[in-house]
């Protein structure tokens, strides 16, 4: 293979994966077309003839994966669970984004990311201000299928636009042009998860960058509330009502995901059997639809950790853990001294977003989520490659005018 023939299947494997991240704002479309930079980055692994080059949180990823298919196994439904199990395909996001979003392609990628997520917010606005989409049961959903993946996605790339506001120096406008549009159409989701998460994102964001600037959080957020509509006033308030029904129906669905870790501790009742199973852990105190007619169930526990430990076992929820931990470390420490801090701060900002979401929704399981979650996590660890071509990647915490160093944060 010609040299000019391996730049031109990397230049195309960066191109079809950034759409793809892109894409995915719009349609689940985004992540079927995975494939493409998937067979590209295959042809390029298989070429170069060496292990590909992953951050240190791919090994609890990859020690979850194998988990879940042992889960699979021994699931309530085993088919069924397998058919769910597809899903871990998106694991390979990590790599693929490692190997082709090196070095400046990674701040491009991000870029492309937050501009998708702009026009998508639009769309969303369009939607509440002009189509209907303006009251609790009919909310803005941009091209998606669901307002839940929606906000979740906007959350994600709000984070993102703010990790460049905060630490670009220079590109600035850039950023403040999107963010007000992200967090108008983010607003009008009525998505108190999201609301919560990029509220924290950024929180943490702005403590990391300086602690005083901490202090904009409460002002903005006042000013925020009084400029929203009197029904986005409301579910603000609902956050903290512990009559509203949402609120006492997860609270019940907690107790459901308990009794089911406690009848199934070590392998769950099995991926995409929890909605099967719900009716006969259900609790008096669960709360149904206005006008639900029969035995109602739920699609999941919107919980994280008790839906991992409830549908994959108390293992499952360990290894979770243990991945959540490492990526902290390493994105937390590149965002406090270590190269390219605008993209790892919007990395370091979506996991927090996601953490926070994600003990009121189940973020985790939904599949353009994930896919945007994983490669804003690894954007910066792609970053730090200076040379796309180099063979061994400067560690997630080197200094900024690098010295010989001990390789720490790769697994190999």
């Amino acid at each position: 293979m010609t040299s000019a023939r391996s730049s031109g299947i990397e230049t195309a494997g960066y191109l079809t994966l950034t759409a793809c991240l892109g894409i995915v704002l719009f349609t689940i479309f985004g992540a079927n077309l995975l494939v493409i930079p998937g067979v590209l980055w295959l042809v390029i692994a298989i070429r170069e003839g060496r292990r590909p080059d992953v951050p240190s949180f791919f090994v609890p990823l990859m020690v979850l994966a194998a988990w879940t298919l042992v889960s699979c196994a021994f699931s309530l439904d085993p088919l069924e669970s397998f058919k769910r199990s597809r899903q871990l395909l998106l694991y390979a996001v990590v790599p693929m984004s490692v190997r082709l979003l090196r070095g400046d392609r990674a701040t491009t990628a991000l870029n492309v990311i937050i501009a998708l997520g702009a026009a998508g917010a639009l769309v969303g606005i369009v939607e509440y201000a002009a189509l209907g989409f303006d009251d609790i049961n009919h909310r803005p959903r941009g091209t998606l299928g669901h307002y839940m993946t929606y906000s979740g996605l906007l959350m994600l790339v709000v984070c993102a636009a703010a990790a460049q506001l905060v630490y670009y120096k220079k590109e600035w406008i850039w950023p403040a042009i999107a963010v007000p549009a992200l967090l108008v159409a983010l607003i009008v989701t009525e998505s108190r998860n999201a609301w919560l998460g990029a509220a924290v994102g950024i929180s943490a964001l702005l403590a990391m960058r300086n602690a005083k600037l901490i202090l904009a959080v409460p002002v903005a957020a006042l000013l925020l509330v009084f400029a929203s509509p009197a029904i986005v006033q409301q579910r603000l308030h609902s956050i903290v009502d512990p009559h509203d029904a949402t609120n006492r129906d997860r609270i019940a669905m907690l107790k459901s995901g308990i009794r089911m870790i406690e009848d199934h501790p070590v392998f769950g009742v099995g991926l995409n059997i929890v909605p099967r199973v719900y009716p006969q852990y259900r609790t008096a105190d669960a709360v149904d639809p206005a006008g639900a007619v029969g035995t109602q169930t739920r699609a999941h526990l919107h919980n994280v950790p008790v839906q991992i430990a409830a549908e994959r076992g108390l293992p499952a929820l360990g290894i979770w853990l243990w991945f959540v931990a490492i990526a902290a470390r390493d994105l937390f420490r590149q965002l406090w001294r270590g190269p390219a801090k605008a993209v790892a701060g919007a990395g370091a900002a979506a996991l927090v977003a996601m953490l926070v979401a994600g003990l009121f929704e189940y973020n985790f399981g939904d599949s353009e989520f994930l896919m945007l979650f994983l490669g804003l996590i690894t954007l910066p660890y792609a970053a730090t490659f200076a040379d796309r071509r180099a063979e061994v990647p400067a560690p997630i915490d080197a200094p900024a005018n690098p010295r010989p160093v001990v390789l720490t944060g790769t697994a190999r």
